[in-house]
């Protein structure tokens, strides 16, 4: 009686996970992304999914500091987001990138961007979750850990 209960509560979960995978795998990017009119990487929404170097400073929820960086940090970019399986670039100009994070279980999808300024010594950074309401520190933690990884290669 306890392992039929238990293989229709692992059935329910296995469906679950198949159903919100899909969902997850097939969103598409939302309209948008890329480089403002003004020049600038879009602002966050007001959900707590999403984190901006252009957000004001005030704004603890979505502002993240821009990540300093020359010529060299830019070009690195692109092995850090290359090395991780989990990172996919799907945009690339001279100074503007955009790639994909999927999740492992799920596959939900968040769009990580970033826009070098060489003139000021910046990459502005903006990553968001496709889906959902909050996202608990993801696309924060993993802005940082990229971070790190352009300061020590």
């Amino acid at each position: 009686m306890m392992h039929r209960n238990l293989h229709r509560l692992l059935t329910m979960i296995a469906g679950l996970v198949v159903l919100l995978g899909g969902a997850g795998c097939s969103s598409q990017p939302p309209a948008g992304l890329g480089v403002q009119a003004d020049g600038r990487l879009r602002l966050c929404p007001d959900r707590p999914n999403c984190v901006s170097s252009y957000d004001s400073a005030d704004d603890k929820a979505h502002y993240i500091e821009p990540f300093v960086g020359d010529a060299a940090a830019w070009s690195s970019l692109t092995h850090v987001i290359g090395a991780q399986s989990s990172l996919t670039i799907v945009a690339r100009q001279e100074y503007y990138l955009r790639a994909e994070a999927t999740t492992r279980v799920l596959r939900f999808v968040d769009d990580l961007e970033f826009l070098f300024q060489p003139d000021q010594g910046l990459i502005h950074v903006r990553s968001a979750s496709r889906v959902g309401y909050s996202d608990f520190g993801v696309n924060r933690e993993r802005l940082e850990r990229i971070r790190q990884q352009l300061r020590h290669p």
